[in-house]
């Protein structure tokens, strides 16, 4: 028999990327789409699909050569540069309700300009065989880990 889905929502755990229960930290390295959280430049709040890879500690995303209005920053790019408070969601979801969870990344999120490059970039690149193939142009973006917080209908 399923618990209630609201049973446990306001008792939310949290720590840090490493102390993770075993099922989070398995449904953050599985899960192929995260969800970037953001404020835009007015001060809403926005959700973007992004892929994603965990290395040293950070959440790492690029901006990737997926069709953008040529000539200028994409959006996300500036809006992070003003409000760099961010977070990863990673979720799996089921029709059947008791399999649902989630993990969310919240921290700091760093713009790094120039040709993406490093053990973030190395990451993202042994996550997603497309970036090996038509490697990203940037700018690589680093989301500092300050804290994880995580659910799941089957209990933490």
């Amino acid at each position: 028999m399923s618990r209630p889905l609201g049973h446990a929502v306001d008792r939310v755990p949290s720590a840090t990327l490493d102390q993770l229960p075993e099922w989070a930290h398995d449904l953050v390295g599985q899960a192929r789409v995260g969800h970037l959280g953001l404020v835009d430049r007015a001060g809403q709040p926005r959700v973007l699909p992004v892929t994603y890879a965990i290395s040293q500690g950070a959440a790492w995303t690029v901006i990737d050569n997926k069709p953008k209005r040529p000539g200028r920053e994409p959006a996300r790019v500036g809006w992070l540069r003003r409000h760099p408070r961010a977070a990863i969601t990673v979720d799996r979801y089921a029709d059947d309700w008791s399999e649902l969870g989630w993990v969310q990344l919240l921290g700091q999120m760093a713009v790094l300009d120039g040709p993406p490059s490093g053990p973030g970039m190395e990451a993202l690149a042994a996550r997603y065989p497309q970036y090996r193939v038509d490697p990203p142009p940037g700018p690589l973006l680093r989301l500092s880990i300050d804290r994880a917080v995580w659910w799941r209908a089957a209990g933490s």
